[in-house]
């Protein structure tokens, strides 16, 4: 069942940060946007590669008011083991978010991602300052996520939030939007409809 529409699991639990041992509690991210992101396991394929690439974007992350938060049910050890590999060798170098470490698998658990082998799918939360879960998105193991198509999203998110418009399919920031309303709607599909 989705948690879309529904209060975000909280939880507390192990991180680490700026290559050092820290605890992470989801509440204390409340009055912020947070994309909270599960992998299967480090040291692995395809998980270097999101992580870094959120990691590589964090910028763009933070002038949203987002913060990201990776999640995986490996230890704290083995998440900072992974930072001190570097990455020409599958490693992560530094990372600029933390990777919380879900060894009792609780959260992955607690978000319905954990698979019978112990490991989450991959799988992407974005969750508004209120704490609440607006984006779902979890797929199989073999392909990665893509890292604007979340920014767009949170773009969707938040200013469908600010202006109470909504997004038409394949919107971007600065697009057209749809004024929900039967007879205020027909403007954009009169401009913008399918031919």
């Amino acid at each position: 069942m989705s948690l879309v529409t529904k209060s975000a699991p909280v939880f507390q639990a192990e991180a680490v940060a700026n290559m050092a041992f820290t605890n992470i509690n989801l509440e204390e991210y409340r009055g912020k946007w947070v994309v909270l992101f599960f992998y299967p396991l480090d040291f692995t394929f395809v998980c270097p590669t999101e992580i870094t690439a959120f990691s590589d974007r964090a910028a763009e992350f933070t002038e949203r008011g987002v913060q990201i938060l990776g999640v995986s049910t490996d230890s704290k050890f083995s998440h900072l083991a992974w930072e001190n590999q570097p990455r020409a060798e599958g490693g992560l170098g530094k990372i600029e978010y933390p990777l919380i470490a879900d060894f009792t698998k609780q959260i992955s658990t607690d978000y319905g991602v954990l698979l019978p082998g112990g490991m989450a799918l991959r799988a992407t939360f974005i969750i508004d300052p209120e704490g609440v879960v607006q984006y779902e998105l979890v797929h199989a193991l073999g392909i990665g996520r893509n890292v604007d198509e979340i920014l767009r999203s949170i773009d969707a998110l938040q200013f469908t939030r600010q202006h109470g418009e909504v997004c038409p399919a394949g919107w971007s920031k600065g697009a057209a939007t749809i004024v929900p309303d039967v007879a205020k709607s027909k403007d954009y599909f009169q401009k913008h409809g399918n031919k």
